[in-house]
């Protein structure tokens, strides 16, 4: 190599090093880290399947499998998709787990003239998944059809009940209003034109209405929720099994008086956390729950029926703090 060459490659080396060198004015930190390492942590949520009683149950999972549980019961029309958000801001410190009922989200529809669809056989599949799963206690969030299916579970193992968290679930006669009045007649008067009547509920407008109706800003609205739902609802045979649910409905209201009989004699902790303009389960239905349960937390929120979807930030962090006095501790 020449000197010339050899004095080049110097000069090279020399300003390589002067440009990773820190400079005065930007001294490097000494305790500075690498970005991905100042990332808070990924919740990631599971996705199974497993067989009750020959039926494709289908549930979303997170959280550490020890921790304690909090199981997520949803309403109409939707499934488990209503918790997407609020899963991974619980699973850090709780086991959580999400379940389809039949006829909804991702769990099997079989033809509802070979599988009864009722509130008392969705108890009972998810008491066996639970069982399957060797869960034996869990804090319950119940919102729509999510309350009586996890109230009749509660009358099955009142002891299993580590807490409520109330979301538009009714468990009151005073919360079923002028919604509910067509349904009543179909309770009253099985014909096909009082079940006639009811196909409405089943169109994509009621689907959105459900989604946009008293919400404080329709902007967190995402409209993929009707866009996950409406084609689900819209699966042939599908209008057979909601209509015949809109019927069993009927058989919760007897079981109310055995409901709150429950609140009064073992007293879960509870949270009341409720969409306050819904016109399909009204505030009259989030009161009574302090008659039976007088030291419950009780919030009423401006939003409607998904009030997830448009108050997330402000349920998610009473329902965490909820859970971290009333269910972490014990």
């Amino acid at each position: 190599m020449t000197r010339s060459r050899y004095r080049d490659l110097a000069s090279c080396v020399a300003l390589f090093a002067l440009a990773a060198a820190p400079t005065a004015a930007a001294p490097r930190a000494a305790s500075a880290k690498p970005a991905a390492a100042r990332m808070a942590p990924v919740i990631m949520t599971r996705y199974h399947t497993e067989k009750i009683d020959g039926i494709d149950m289908f549930y979303r999972e997170a959280g550490p499998a020890n921790a304690p549980v909090v199981l997520l019961l949803h309403g109409f029309p939707t499934s488990s998709h209503m918790f997407r958000n609020l899963i991974p801001l619980l699973a850090d410190k709780y086991h959580v787990i999400a379940p389809d009922y039949p006829g909804f989200g991702q769990s099997g529809a079989p033809d509802h003239k070979a599988f009864a669809y009722s509130f008392a056989h969705y108890a009972d599949l998810i008491d066996k998944l639970l069982a399957q799963k060797g869960i034996e206690r869990y804090a319950m969030y119940v919102m729509d059809y999510g309350a009586p299916v996890g109230y009749r579970l509660a009358l099955k193992h009142p002891e299993s009940v580590s807490a409520l968290i109330v979301q538009n679930g009714n468990a009151y006669e005073e919360g079923l209003g002028p919604f509910w009045d067509p349904i009543k007649a179909y309770w009253s008067s099985d014909t096909p034109a009082h079940r006639k009547a009811l196909e409405g509920l089943m169109t994509l407008e009621t689907t959105k209405f459900q989604y946009t109706d008293g919400m404080s800003d329709l902007s967190h609205i995402s409209p993929d929720n009707w866009t996950h739902d409406q084609p689900l609802l819209d699966r042939p045979g599908n209008l057979d099994i909601q209509l015949d649910l809109f019927k069993d409905y009927g058989t919760n209201v007897p079981l109310y008086p055995r409901f709150q009989a429950f609140f009064r004699k073992y007293k879960p902790p509870t949270i009341i956390v409720w969409g306050k303009n819904d016109k399909i389960f009204p505030a009259t239905g989030a009161t009574p729950y302090l008659r039976d349960l007088p030291d419950a937390e009780f919030h009423l929120i401006d939003s409607g029926h998904f009030a997830l979807e448009d108050k997330l930030d402000q349920m998610a962090q009473l329902i965490r703090g909820f859970l971290d006095r009333k269910v972490a501790t014990r």
